[in-house]
């Protein structure tokens, strides 16, 4: 090996690119795996066609299922607490208190955060097919805080300084701690908006269905989105992987290629 020295940095080249490769094509396959199940999950739209096929159904009952509709209150809908004639169903506010403390072993000041507090609240809503203002054809949406996924809208940020008179800076010299802001946010599932929601529907009285969580124990799940945005969004995530695994792949065998070429151009070298 001394008579052909490989430049050490080389090899950790080719070594990570393989290793990297490798962790792609794992995630590539991964995600591979998980929009193929997504692609055998029947969709749906609240119309008749949906009734006529959960009434052919055992038990009036589809297990696991996709259903896109757009979001209605069936009632009167929630009211936003900061945004001007903005409504939705499922509604989430939050605030928390940014202060620093004075560190006094690594004498810095130190940032964390006091008296977070979180509300939810929803109303019950449905959803119904796109371009129908009026149907008494419609989807109920059971238990909707119960539902995983990040399918709220955020409506309201602020972070209010404390130098705008938040609380009393006269804190910091008292106790060694001065508040910082107060950060503000409000998050709404609103009104008309589009809404997919993955799990089991049934049909109750021959003509309400209802989309709950799934009794099999499958993954209850509403997105913010219309059913083939949400595939192409996964679609797109394991082009990206497999992207990444070819270039890592091409890049370790290119620079393996260069070692071997320099090698065996020495031995060549060498031997005349």
């Amino acid at each position: 090996m001394s008579d052909f020295p490989v430049n050490p940095l080389v090899m950790i080249g080719v070594g990570s690119s393989f290793a990297f490769s490798g962790l792609f094509y794992h995630l590539y396959q991964e995600k591979k795996k998980e929009l193929k199940k997504l692609k055998e999950i029947p969709i749906f739209k609240p119309d008749r066609h949906l009734v006529k096929v959960l009434r052919a159904s055992p038990h009036k009952r589809l297990q696991y299922v996709a259903v896109e509709g757009l979001v209605q209150a069936d009632g009167e809908p929630l009211a936003s607490q900061f945004v001007p004639r903005c409504f939705g169903v499922v509604q989430k506010v939050a605030a928390e208190e940014h202060w620093k403390y004075w560190n006094t072993f690594t004498r810095t000041w130190n940032s964390r955060t006091l008296n977070k507090k979180e509300t939810k609240n929803s109303v019950p809503f449905s959803l119904v097919s796109p371009g129908v203002y009026i149907s008494d054809l419609y989807v109920k949406v059971q238990n909707p805080l119960e539902a995983s996924g990040s399918y709220m809208e955020r409506v309201y940020h602020r972070v209010r300084r404390a130098e705008e008179g938040l609380v009393n800076v006269m804190l910091q010299g008292l106790n060694g701690e001065k508040p910082v802001a107060m950060e503000e946010s409000e998050e709404l599932l609103r009104v008309g908006s589009t809404l997919t929601g993955f799990g089991e529907v049934v049909l109750e009285g021959g003509q309400v269905m209802r989309l709950q969580a799934p009794q099999d124990g499958r993954e209850y799940v509403l997105v913010p989105t219309d059913y083939r945005s949400f595939i192409d969004r996964h679609e797109s995530s394991a082009s990206m992987w497999k992207t990444l695994t070819a270039v890592t792949g091409i890049t370790g065998a290119s620079l393996l290629a260069g070692v071997i070429y320099n090698l065996m151009g020495k031995k060549n070298d060498r031997s005349q």
